[in-house]
């Protein structure tokens, strides 16, 4: 499953799932992908198209679920959250009706379209109501495996899926109902990501490794973070740095921040994001030129994490 887009894992998943279970629903947003094409076709009487309608969308995945059907619903990150915040409120974390809400693009990973279809505050708006769960995609491996996860929740989902095709960190019959994962250890520091930036952190790594500094990562790819595995991982290490291609406010630090304060932590954190000091950003280029802008290009990263480890 090496190197395929999270997207189509993903997809490829719930149409096993579907032709299985005439109860699974899919409501697509006016979204294409030759995955959604093949379940349109073999299951027409299990997809809706609701159109550039978001927030219909969310009702009538509710509608369905709330009638035992298995709902799935999909379309770009920002507009199937953000756009759809009240309905997402009242239906999902309110009423707790289980559905599954697939978004892709996260992050930065719209790199041409600017800051509309970036999606920066996600996280943040997501995991401040009860009843939903994240799950931060890291790799197409994790993208199927979350799918086959997703059909016996008991409450709402939001899978976060990158729109860019990264190498798999993990192996096929990885178990990922941990919602984080040790993928490197260290006795320096740890670099706890969140997914894409856990490609990062994982490169970063290695480039201080060559410098004789032992830094571990750890992916936290679901939100509630899992405390339990979380503080036994960081247990004797002093200096964490929290990665992410998200607002800093609410978003992984800020989570991690709430852990070491709630329990108490000898740990030191230095979260790195993006601040509302830079804003949105209107540059074009490719990805990698509006991380620059952010000052989460790789240079900058290590220079940043060499300067805490020193203080």
């Amino acid at each position: 499953m090496n190197n395929i887009a999270q997207r189509d894992s993903f997809w490829n998943k719930i149409y096993e799932i579907a032709a299985a279970d005439r109860d699974v629903v899919l409501i697509s947003a006016d979204m294409g992908a030759p995955s959604l094409d093949k379940f349109r076709k073999d299951l027409p009487a299990q997809f809706v198209n609701a159109g550039i309608a978001e927030q219909n969308a969310v009702l009538i995945g509710a509608g369905l679920a709330l009638k035992g059907k298995k709902v799935y619903l999909y379309a770009i990150a920002p507009f199937i959250t953000l756009r759809c915040l009240e309905q997402i409120r009242v239906e999902c974390s309110i009423m707790t009706i289980p559905m599954t809400i697939a978004g892709v693009g996260a992050g930065m990973s719209y790199e041409d379209s600017g800051p509309t279809h970036h999606v920066l505050e996600d996280i943040a708006i997501m995991r401040s109501m009860p009843n939903i769960t994240i799950h931060n995609i890291t790799d197409s491996v994790m993208a199927g495996a979350v799918a086959g996860m997703s059909y016996n929740i008991k409450n709402t989902t939001y899978v976060r899926i990158d729109r860019q095709v990264f190498p798999d960190i993990y192996a096929p019959d990885t178990d990922f109902t941990a919602g984080a994962s040790v993928v490197k250890t260290g006795k320096d520091c740890y670099l706890v990501s969140t997914g894409c930036m856990t490609h990062t952190a994982l490169q970063l790594a290695r480039r201080l490794e060559e410098r004789n500094i032992h830094t571990g990562v750890i992916d936290i790819y679901t939100f509630p973070i899992n405390e339990e595995l979380l503080i036994d991982a960081l247990r004797g290490v002093k200096k964490i740095v929290s990665l992410e291609e998200h607002f800093l406010a609410g978003g992984l630090g800020s989570a991690l921040g709430e852990i070491i304060i709630d329990n108490d932590l000898p740990v030191k954190l230095r979260r790195l994001g993006i601040g509302h000091d830079k804003g949105f950003c209107y540059k074009y280029g490719g990805r990698e030129i509006i991380r620059e802008y952010y000052g989460l290009d790789k240079g900058s990263l290590e220079r940043k994490v060499e300067e805490f480890l020193k203080d």
